[in-house]
């Protein structure tokens, strides 16, 4: 069992932020707990979290090595406080909006999974996104246990016929995830080779792949690549900008971090 400092991770904000789509609470972990307990699934993998320990579903999978994946997931070991105490003080409402989003911490996600699901994402709600794409896991991935499926491979996907990868209601979606998948499998789409680019490189092939346009692509670059100065821009951040910093976001002070202060400005907007 993984112990954290409970004001290191706050697994509902971080859960409610948009950037995972298979984190789910867990309403009789939680009252067990008596705090928010939230199923989290990565791959594979699952734990659950919240209460200050990140924990298992049996002693059996209690290891180190469980412990190193989750500790890595959650970006347990980056220091969020320093971000937060670089907030210009006299904007008072990214300090606002930073303390009401305290605890929110970047995943560091799989880029495969960061792909396929922010393609689906387009022009949805999440509750929408989160079904669309435990379809995608209960059809196309592996069972890894009764209730849990991992998320398909580029070659699981890449195998679906486009027809039934429709009927996970992918809708217009359904072949800019094929296209994706038959990318990777082929090798045209190398996230290996992604990884090792600059963020600029990442972000302009991304966009080169059909179905990935500005959003989409800073999305993947700061959830599933961990490029932390990634700043996605969709209709939540879009009115934000628009009525808090009519002449501009500050991006220079933020610069190799604005992607957590998107962060707090979107939880801050849908939640407050």
């Amino acid at each position: 069992m993984l112990f954290y400092e409970v004001n290191a991770l706050d697994i509902r904000k971080t859960a409610d932020s948009g950037q995972t789509f298979r984190m789910s609470p867990d309403p009789k972990r939680s009252i067990a707990a008596g705090a928010d307990v939230y199923r989290c699934i990565a791959s594979d993998r699952e734990c659950f979290a919240g209460g200050g320990k990140i924990f298992y579903r049996s002693a059996e999978e209690d290891t180190p090595e469980n412990d190193a994946f989750w500790r890595n997931y959650f970006d347990l070991d980056t220091d969020y406080e320093a971000f937060i105490g670089a907030i210009d003080p006299d904007d008072v409402y990214l300090s606002d909006a930073a303390e009401f989003g305290r605890g929110i911490r970047i995943l560091r996600q799989d880029p495969w999974e960061m792909l396929i699901t922010f393609i689906i994402s387009q022009r949805r709600s999440i509750p929408s996104i989160k079904t669309c794409v435990e379809a995608l896991c209960r059809r196309w991935g592996r069972p890894v246990w009764d209730g849990l499926y991992a998320f398909p491979t580029p070659e699981e996907l890449a195998a679906a016929p486009l027809d039934e990868l429709a009927c996970c209601s992918l809708g217009y979606r359904t072949e800019y995830v094929y296209l994706a998948a038959q990318g990777v499998v082929s090798g045209a789409v190398d996230l290996s080779a992604m990884e090792r680019m600059t963020d600029r490189e990442l972000f302009e092939a991304l966009t080169a792949l059909r179905g990935v346009g500005p959003k989409v692509a800073n999305c993947v670059s700061l959830f599933g690549f961990h490029r932390i100065g990634a700043f996605p821009v969709d209709v939540w951040i879009d009115r934000v900008l628009k009525e808090h910093y009519p002449d501009g976001f500050p991006f220079a002070r933020y610069e190799g971090f604005a992607g957590v202060m998107q962060q707090y400005m979107f939880f801050a907007a849908r939640k407050a």
